[in-house]
């Protein structure tokens, strides 16, 4: 009986140790199926690549437009990009990014499920990336967010006033950024279903942006003084290391799109170094035949232009392809702001139009007649291997991108004009905008010494050297 009393606590021992222990290592592999669905590397990868999209706006394209402005503007054309990353970034958290990626409503719009980032946690979301953080991929968007109004800015720079600035930058990213947005990437987005292919923001946001910055520069007016006296960039050494911190930022924007360290990145990252440098190439060649000189301007200009080009196909064309569409942009963006700028008298101040708008327009095409599936198998052929439907796909995306930024500007533009006066008064315009609208002068000690030297009038600005065409 004795013999018979062990066994059985034996086995109730065993019973009651084992299959705990075994439940619990069920439990802890269940938890490691989860975890594995993260990809380390993919998560690394997006997340650089936001920093690297941060990095195009500050410091990239404060310093871009701030050397191309004025002195006395300086600090009015960085405020712009530093608070389209302040206010646009609460914005998308609050409600930006539910509009944009939300749950669809009626293919237009996102709902607001994910009203200040409820339901957008550590978990992945398939829809979007499956193998990053719901809010790796969040942080990403913000920043593509972010720079787009910045670029608006370029526009209407040395004559817009800081609280109208406000006032649009909100309402144009809730009414034309993040409808678009939902449109082109979001799920079930009436373009994302039609088929229109954009990879990093070709219509989302270089074809908005630019689009919207001519609707508001003439809309303000021009700036006074214009085509009377010298605009000169203030900088160009400014202008040159905005333009570099941009094509190193851009390689976040355009790779890191592949929402992984993959082969898809790879191809995004070769086909932006390439058009861009083919860009800058041909703006050069043709602003030196057109103008008779080459200039570092012009090259930083082509660079950009290449950049905004290929925005749209990055993901999609092969390396050669890339090029071709690099040669063209330079080409044509050159004489959008050397030639047809000077021909309708526009003025936008720094060419946010001639730069984003012409050349977001040809990138959004050029999608169209290069695509190949052989790059990108979630993609689509375009006119050169054999699909010119999707030609017309792409159309249809530029011409709805193009009419929304128009209209949606002016309307928002008028709406904050009753409220809110747009345009600095031209006191405030020959003061600038730094003092009058900041207080304060980027260049403190310039001032103190020629006030000592020659008295205030030694301040003002005055050249004889003709501003190279860009």
């Amino acid at each position: 009986m004795t013999k018979v009393y062990s066994r059985l606590v034996m086995i109730l021992t065993t019973i009651f140790t084992v299959i705990p222990a075994l439940a619990w290592a069920d439990d802890e592999t269940a938890e490691a199926v989860v975890e594995n669905t993260i990809s380390a590397g993919d998560t690394s990868f997006v997340l650089i690549a936001a920093a690297l999209v941060m990095l195009m706006t500050l410091p990239g394209l404060a310093l871009f437009y701030g050397g191309l402005s004025r002195k006395k503007n300086v600090l009015s054309t960085i405020m712009y990009s530093f608070f389209a990353m302040i206010i646009i970034s609460i914005q998308w958290a609050l409600y930006g990014y539910s509009l944009s990626f939300g749950p669809d409503v009626h293919h237009i719009i996102g709902s607001l499920d994910w009203l200040g980032l409820k339901n957008v946690g550590l978990d992945p979301n398939p829809d979007y990336s499956a193998t990053i953080p719901h809010n790796a991929f969040m942080v990403f968007q913000m920043m593509f967010a972010v720079i787009t109004p910045a670029l608006i800015s370029g526009a209407f720079a040395e004559r817009m006033r800081f609280p109208a600035f406000l006032a649009f930058l909100v309402l144009w990213a809730t009414f034309i950024y993040d409808p678009v947005a939902h449109w082109v990437w979001g799920v079930n987005g009436w373009l994302r279903n039609l088929g229109a292919l954009d990879f990093a923001g070709g219509t989302v946001v270089h074809i908005i942006s630019g689009v919207s910055g001519l609707v508001a520069c003439i809309v303000l007016g021009r700036r006074k003084g214009h085509g009377s006296v010298p605009m000169l960039p203030h900088s160009l050494p400014f202008t040159v290391m905005g333009a570099a911190l941009l094509w190193f930022g851009w390689f976040g924007f355009n790779a890191g799109s592949a929402l992984g360290a993959n082969g898809l990145a790879a191809s995004a990252f070769v086909a932006t170094h390439l058009a861009t440098a083919a860009a800058a190439l041909s703006w050069v060649v043709t602003e030196w035949i057109h103008h008779g000189k080459p200039t570092t301007l012009g090259a930083a200009s082509g660079a950009v232009a290449g950049l905004v080009a290929i925005t749209p196909a990055c993901g999609f064309v092969e390396p050669m392809s890339a090029i071709i569409i690099g040669l063209i942009a330079g080409a044509a963006c050159y004489l959008a702001v050397g030639v047809l700028k000077a021909k309708l008298r526009y003025d936008d101040s720094l060419d946010a139009f001639g730069v984003h708008g012409v050349g977001g327009t040809w990138g959004a095409l050029a999608t169209g007649l290069f695509a190949t599936t052989a790059v990108n198998p979630a993609g689509s052929d375009g006119l050169f291997y054999g699909n010119p439907e999707q030609v017309v796909i792409q159309l249809i995306a530029i011409a709805s991108s193009w009419a929304v930024a128009i209209v949606g500007t002016y309307i928002i533009l008028k709406v904050v004009n009753v409220f809110i006066k747009l345009r600095a008064t031209d006191e405030e315009q020959e003061s600038g905008l730094d003092i009058t609208q900041h207080g304060e002068d980027a260049y403190t000690d310039f001032v103190l010494s020629a006030s000592m030297s020659s008295g205030f009038s030694g301040l003002k600005e005055s050249s004889t050297v003709v501003k190279p065409v860009m």
